[in-house]
């Protein structure tokens, strides 16, 4: 599909497409959903106190994603397969600004050192290098700086051909809200809904320790789908208060 065709396929969002002219192309391939349904109270003190933790059945929940970042690129510049082509993990969280609702990270790691340095800089978002390696079978990843690990065996599902509703608040997010030491940055994206499959995970180590009390190595809730085209545009940046520590 066309980027043309992609933008315009909006009738799945929650709010209108941003008027103004996307900035960076990038595909989010082979995806992986860890998904947890965890503490409000432990999750506040991992979130700033402008965004507002969103709730399934007031439930919070967060998301261990390990996917492939592909052909990331500027718009009207080609992607650079050494740079733009790496593999990605993020811990994220579901949360509400301004009456749009979207996922703030709780960490994001990458497989090549300079892909992390690069988009670092470029977005402000907490990227930093982590050992991954992953086959069709595998995902795997290490961190000796944090002593983070993850490893995971599964095997690809039939795909949804009906989606409840928490499968669809899970995954159909349009918004991106991160913190830097004196703002809240938000960006704008773009994509077709997600398709989604079935996994059955067959191993499952997973160590975070910061995040201990809010996940282990059994998922709530798990999903995998083979990606989507992703259209972002430019950060906003809002001033930064503090934090929704209790």
């Amino acid at each position: 599909m066309t980027i043309r065709e992609i933008l315009n396929t909006t009738k799945h969002r929650p709010w209108k497409i941003p008027t103004d002219n996307w900035k960076f192309y990038q595909e989010w391939n082979n995806a992986i959903f860890l998904h947890y349904q965890v503490e409000l109270t432990e999750l506040k003190k991992f979130v700033p106190q402008e965004l507002e933790i969103d709730l399934f059945e007031e439930k919070p929940w967060i998301s261990v994603v390990a996917f492939t970042m592909e052909k990331i690129r500027p718009k009207n510049l080609p992607s650079f397969s050494p740079i733009s082509d790496f593999d990605e993990i993020n811990i994220r969280t579901y949360v509400k600004s301004k009456n749009k609702t979207g996922v703030y990270f709780l960490s994001i790691e990458g497989g090549k050192s300079l892909s992390c340095k690069v988009a670092k800089g470029i977005s402000e978002l907490p990227y930093r290098f982590s050992n991954i390696e992953r086959t069709d079978i595998k995902y795997q990843s290490q961190n000796s700086e944090f002593k983070d690990k993850l490893n995971i065996e599964f095997k690809i599902g039939n795909e949804l051909t009906e989606k409840m509703e928490l499968d669809k608040w899970l995954t159909e997010r349009y918004a991106l809200f991160q913190d830097t030491d004196d703002s809240i940055n938000e960006f704008e994206i773009h994509h077709l809904e997600w398709s989604i499959n079935e996994i059955d995970i067959q191993k499952l180590e997973l160590n975070y320790q910061r995040f201990e009390k809010l996940i282990n190595e059994r998922p709530s809730k798990t999903h995998y789908s083979k990606g989507v085209k992703v259209l972002a545009w430019g950060k906003i940046k809002n001033k930064k208060t503090g934090y929704n520590n209790v």
